[in-house]
């Protein structure tokens, strides 16, 4: 494969930097230390509490200058670019490759009480007073107890993992009152350097950590460790209030905010005189890489939000010297472990894991569990409701398809009588193998959300293209500070054609419903959706109409799944047939 810049690592990196989890008669998840300062990353977890299985994608499309750069791999391209082989604990965690077969031979990862125990001991081999446990974001979404409790469950959870700092993104769509309250309940520091009050909110005196700057939230925090000042600084999601119903956080302003990062760095770095500069990020990989360019002083950026599994960490050079990116996936699959070398105010070398954790292999923490139990009872009748049995493996995770939307989108055509529907490009969301039971808690793991209503709409057939151009173009810009890090927006009862390497307003072709007949740009349609950014909608929330269809089905079956025809992209690494 062609070496790039972003897709080797130099010279004076450390060998340790290269992925291996050898799966042997010794425990994989004894890891040695190897340096001064211990980091460990979750991040994305998306409430999933108990184990999950999640099929990883096998289409993660990059263009540009992203086009065959991590973490644009999939499939064997994948395993390839990373030294590793098919049929493997490794291809299974990390690659869509195999999945039902594997599922069934490894079971499922992740799993708060399975956490623990690995948290536990890599905090043991540290030492004392050597590492930090770190949180990534949307711990406190994406089930339906956490949902119901304004993620206060999930807190609870975090609290005895240790979580020692964490920024957010899906906390925010509980509201400023409802994120105050998960601030609140947290041990550890909620931090976001890039999330400043309004002009109005600040004359009228609304509260923030720094009234004279406006800063919300705590903006970094600096711990002493194995003799070290280690910086980690907070980058909340950029996009809130344009990805979710601004009405959430009315009083609030985001965004990425390179500049005020640099400031916040350079004050780091010379004023308080730490020896490492490390960044928590929900901004999504490819931000994070171009803020890497950018932005000098940084060490490390510890990110997530786009749900890259990546085990080899990206080296990016800067006017100052090099920042290193790391990406840990989601759903609770993996944690990432960065062992530091230190010196006066220089990191010298990162010994870096991302161990996937396989709960065959853990003796899973009895407290925990007993935590996810009391968290769960209020609601564990109606969890525990069967709606249908899956005969069609059930995922979501692509760019442009998923046979969960499809089964979300089909059911609300049926059921609320539309001929096109649409399903937000979320990348939350478990895997289901057939045969399996798919309950209410289930079909929560997919729709579980603040702003749930399904609703339906008239779209003339031009403004149907406008919106799914709007969408893409968030996809694949070409400047990845306009990329929102979501996947395409799912559509059902109608096919098309997408151009990702053309520019915005050339993407989208070939509109056709099922019967092959065109969609018209100035004939009307009736559309349904869900997850309305940007009116609160009436109705009813989008898993009681999925659950109303599918109870009537019994079986859960996808027989003819809408096309979605890809047009300039054959031989992209981040794309293979499934």
């Amino acid at each position: 494969m062609k070496a790039t810049r972003r897709a080797v690592l130099t010279a004076a990196a450390s060998t340790a930097l290269m992925p291996r989890f050898a799966f042997s008669a010794t425990d994989p998840y004894d890891v040695p230390m190897q340096g001064d300062v211990r980091i460990i990353h979750e991040t994305d977890t998306h409430a999933n509490a108990l184990p999950v299985q999640f099929r990883e994608p096998n289409q993660n499309i990059g263009v540009g200058s992203m086009d065959g750069q991590p973490p644009h791999f999939v499939g064997h391209n994948f395993l390839k670019h990373y030294g590793m082989h098919t049929g493997t604990r490794d291809a299974h965690a990390f690659t869509f490759l195999d999945f039902e077969a594997l599922a069934h031979r490894y079971g499922k990862l992740g799993g708060f009480a399975y956490l623990k125990p690995v948290i536990d001991k890599l905090r043991a081999g540290a030492g004392n007073g050597r590492s930090l446990l770190v949180d990534g974001g949307d711990l406190c979404q994406g089930t339906g107890p956490a949902n119901m409790s304004g993620g206060l469950n999930m807190v609870a959870l975090g609290n005895m993992l240790g979580i020692d700092a964490m920024t957010g993104h899906w906390e925010f769509t509980y509201g400023q009152d409802g994120i105050e309250k998960i601030i609140k309940a947290l041990n550890g520091k909620f931090i976001a350097q890039n999330v400043f009050l309004s002009a109005e909110a600040g004359m009228m005196g609304a509260p923030a950590f720094d009234q004279k700057t406006g800063s919300v939230f705590e903006p970094y925090i600096i711990r002493e460790l194995g003799g070290y000042q280690v910086a980690i600084i907070g980058q909340a999601f950029p996009y809130v209030p344009i990805a979710h119903p601004r009405r959430f956080v009315p009083d609030w302003r985001f965004g990425i905010r390179p500049d005020n990062m640099q400031k916040v760095v350079d004050h780091l770095r010379t004023v308080k005189k730490v020896d490492t500069v490390l960044v928590l990020s929900h901004n999504g990989m490819e931000v994070d890489l171009k803020m890497a360019a950018n932005v000098t002083g940084i060490d490390i950026i510890l990110g997530g939000h786009t749900h890259d599994a990546v085990p080899v960490p990206v080296i990016i050079k800067n006017a100052s010297g090099k920042t290193i990116v790391t990406n840990a996936g989601t759903a609770g699959k993996f944690i990432g472990v960065l062992d530091l070398e230190l010196a006066k105010g220089k990191l010298k070398d990162l010994h870096y894991k991302l161990l996937p954790i396989y709960t065959d292999m853990i003796k899973p923490d009895a407290a925990v569990a007993a935590e996810i139990t009391k968290g769960y009872a209020p609601y564990q009748k109606m969890l525990d409701e069967k709606i249908a049995d899956v005969d069609t493996l059930l995922y979501r995770r692509n760019n442009f398809y998923g046979s969960v939307d499809q089964v979300i989108m089909d059911s609300c055509m049926e059921e609320m009588d539309a001929e096109i529907a649409f399903s937000p490009g979320f990348r939350w969301g478990n895997s289901f193998l057939p045969g399996s039971e798919f309950t209410m808690g289930d079909l929560l793991t997919e729709t579980a959300i603040t702003y749930p209503m399904a609703y339906t709409q008239m779209m003339t057939g031009a403004a149907i293209k406008s919106m799914m151009e709007d969408v893409c173009d968030n996809l694949f810009n070409r400047n990845p500070y306009y990329e929102q890090g979501g996947d395409m927006i799912r559509v059902g009862g109608m096919n098309y054609a997408c151009a990702p390497r053309k520019l915005i307003g050339h993407r989208i072709s070939e509109m056709t419903l099922p019967n092959g007949k065109p969609v018209e740009p100035n004939k009307t349609y009736k559309t349904v959706s869900w997850a309305s950014v940007s009116l609160p909608q009436t109705g009813k929330p989008v898993w009681e109409v999925v659950a109303t269809n599918l109870k009537r089905k019994k079986t859960i079956k996808v027989t003819k799944p809408n096309q979605v025809k890809l047009i300039g992209v054959e031989g992209n690494p981040g794309l293979e047939p499934a």
